[in-house]
């Protein structure tokens, strides 16, 4: 492709599944054009805007944000602006109707077509769009994003098949698609030889993964975790987002035999009413939630786990409610993202009769927040004096010997250190939490 030497800018909104997406795009469009990247907008000749529709109102920041661009249209008119991700999926050419200056339209699973978009746009000028749903194209075709760290994220599958009764990912990602098993490992094995020590799985449902190789042969989740396990280069591994229903005992097994997988999980609740998981169509219970999370403590007695929690959904009382701040005390749960319902257009759940005011949803959520501060900072005094496992990131600019570290729960760390230890995971004593911060002293074994 012969492009001129220009510059491009992405904005993301998202989970860590838009923020994978948006450096795979810049990837893709380094590799087959000669555009640039800027992290200043007013530089650029091509605006990428990425999208997450899962919270209310997703439409009404999209067309701000573009209302902003427009201005910067007027005065050049030869500026592209693209809008992905899952709003473009779940609006598409209605965008118009609002913003008849957008040039580009593309789908969560069309990424990878973007430069060939850009070219087309700039020969032709007329108006692009594709959302559709390609299946594994987008995984054979993406390149993949390079990371300045020493861990790295990498999707495994995409999609959703549970159709819980508030969530629009399964029309705006599609259903469930799995990456091929070794094309997942290759790629692992590539970021390894380049020095990331840390891998990070991402995925809609990322514990539901089943990839069937040559002579039909079947790969699990576990198996996954298992294999990644044994690659000598990578010595720590995560993974988001779990659902409940499909974190069954083989993985459990994983966390009794494999140190790497570290002692800290994501593992979305919602509710912690069984009669608001049933209008929610998340189809397990309390007790079935409370038996995984029990199995995992046997094996793993300091794992960490954080969740998700979505309040005022319709139907949901004050003894519902209580429900769920009994079970965040009983978990005692280390961070959460908590939300209040917003009904998506679509969904199941935008059909049934709301009958919590806002007040009370307001209420309800910094009741529930207020709780998991508290056991965040349950949490934070728990490993004061403790020795942590330390990813060791970068050293501070304008120090002497000063590093950044990560624990495996995702607590910062600061510390002196005369060795060479970037890259190495380290053991730190933890002396004291400093505002976001904690501050540790290697320990030399």
């Amino acid at each position: 492709m012969n492009i001129e030497n220009k510059k491009f800018y992405i904005k993301t909104w998202g989970c860590q599944m838009n923020e994978y997406d948006s450096l795979t795009i810049s990837s893709t469009i380094k590799k087959h054009t000669s555009y640039i990247e800027t992290k200043n907008f007013i530089e650029a000749e091509i605006l990428i805007l990425n999208t997450c529709s899962i919270r209310e109102k997703a439409q009404e920041k999209l067309f701000h944000q573009l209302g902003r661009w427009k201005k910067l249209k007027k005065k050049n008119k030869n500026i592209i602006i693209a809008v992905g991700g899952c709003v473009a999926n779940q609006e598409g050419s209605k965008i118009l109707k609002r913003a008849k200056f957008v040039d580009i339209i593309f789908g969560t699973q069309t990424l990878h077509r973007l430069p060939e978009m850009i070219v087309e746009k700039i020969k032709n000028k007329k108006f692009i769009i594709d959302i559709s749903f390609p299946k594994l194209e987008k995984f054979k075709k993406i390149v993949p994003p390079k990371f300045n760290s020493y861990s790295a994220s990498i999707s495994i599958m995409e999609g959703c098949n549970k159709y819980c009764s508030f969530c629009i990912v399964p029309y705006t990602r599609g259903k469930e698609i799995s990456r091929p098993f070794y094309d997942i490992i290759n790629n692992i094995l590539y970021l390894a030889k380049h020095g990331i020590k840390e891998i990070q799985l991402l995925g809609q449902n990322v514990n539901s993964y089943k990839s069937t190789g040559n002579n039909n042969t079947k790969h699990t989740f576990s198996e996954l975790l298992k294999k990644i396990s044994s690659i000598p280069m990578i010595e720590r591994i995560r993974f988001i987002t779990s659902n409940p229903m499909d974190f069954t005992d083989d993985i459990i097994k994983i966390y009794a035999e494999t140190p790497k997988l570290v002692s800290f999980l994501h593992l979305p609740i919602q509710s912690g009413s069984n009669r608001i998981l049933k209008l929610m169509k998340r189809p397990y219970s309390v007790e079935e939630y409370k038996t995984i999370i029990n199995k995992l403590k046997t094996v793993r007695p300091n794992i960490q786990i954080s969740s998700d929690f979505i309040v005022g959904f319709p139907g949901e009382t004050e003894n519902d409610f209580s429900e769920t701040m009994k079970i965040i005390s009983e978990i005692n749960f280390d961070m959460s993202f908590s939300f209040i319902y917003s009904p998506r257009p679509g969904t199941p759940a935008a059909k049934l009769k709301d009958n919590v005011n806002i007040s009370e949803k307001k209420n309800r959520l910094q009741t529930l927040q207020k709780k998991i501060k508290e056991q965040i900072s349950y949490w934070n005094k728990k490993i004061i004096h403790s020795q942590q496992k330390i990813l060791v990131e970068k050293s501070l600019p304008n120090t002497k010997n000063q590093f950044l570290g990560t624990t495996e729960n995702n607590r910062k760390v600061i510390f002196n250190s005369q060795n060479d230890v970037l890259g190495k995971i380290i053991t730190v004593k933890i002396i004291k939490k400093k505002n976001n911060f904690f501050e540790g002293i290697q320990q030399i074994m």
